[in-house]
């Protein structure tokens, strides 16, 4: 568990996404983000776990092309931030129904970012390499499980603090932070595809 929060818990592009998209359309969208990314971290921690270094070689043979579309989709995440703040934002409200195709779409989005991560598919190669070297008993359920569920648990706890401030933000507030946000997200797209 600890993994999954030490993971998880830096600020950057996913943290960036939780925020805003907690904060634009409320705590459902920001857990089925958190979802999302905490299933991506499972499923590197799993494919680490049980030693699949086929696949765990193809992603880092493959690592130049995974950091093009991971680029490219922080790009794609941030200009449609940027754009969508040109339009009038909904005002919070927390009793809003939401479809459910919106809540897998935020999940499916933030699995597909966070999967196509480089720096995650490196962390995990390095972690658990030195963690199969040093506890040879380890299980690996145990730790996939574990590092999904720290993940799960930094996220909720992210989205418990910014559901708590979301009455608070007035529309201007909730402009100027999805501007940040989209800026942000764009500059870490640039910054993955300048070092593809």
């Amino acid at each position: 568990m600890l993994i999954g929060v030490t993971l998880a818990a830096p600020v950057g592009p996913m943290g960036i996404l939780i925020i805003r998209r907690t904060l634009t359309y409320g705590s459902r969208h920001g857990v089925a983000t958190g979802l999302g990314i905490a299933s991506a971290d499972g499923t590197y921690a799993l494919l680490a776990a049980f030693g699949i270094t086929a696949i765990s070689q193809l992603l880092i043979d493959h690592s130049t092309l995974i950091r093009v579309i991971g680029g490219a989709f922080l790009l794609l995440i941030g200009f449609s931030t940027l754009r969508s703040n040109l339009r009038a934002l909904p005002p919070p409200d927390a009793t809003a129904p939401v479809a459910a195709t919106d809540l897998i779409g935020a999940f499916a989005s933030a699995f597909a970012l966070a999967v196509t991560n480089p720096i995650t598919i490196l962390v995990f190669t390095g972690i658990f390499a030195g963690i199969a070297a040093t506890t040879a008993s380890a299980c690996p359920v145990g730790l996939t499980g574990g590092v999904f569920s720290g993940s799960l648990v930094w996220w909720l706890l992210l989205i418990t603090l910014v559901s708590l401030a979301r009455g608070r933000v007035t529309p201007r507030v909730l402009r100027a932070i999805n501007l940040a946000s989209g800026v942000g997200i764009a500059l870490f797209g640039v910054w993955v595809l300048l070092g593809s």
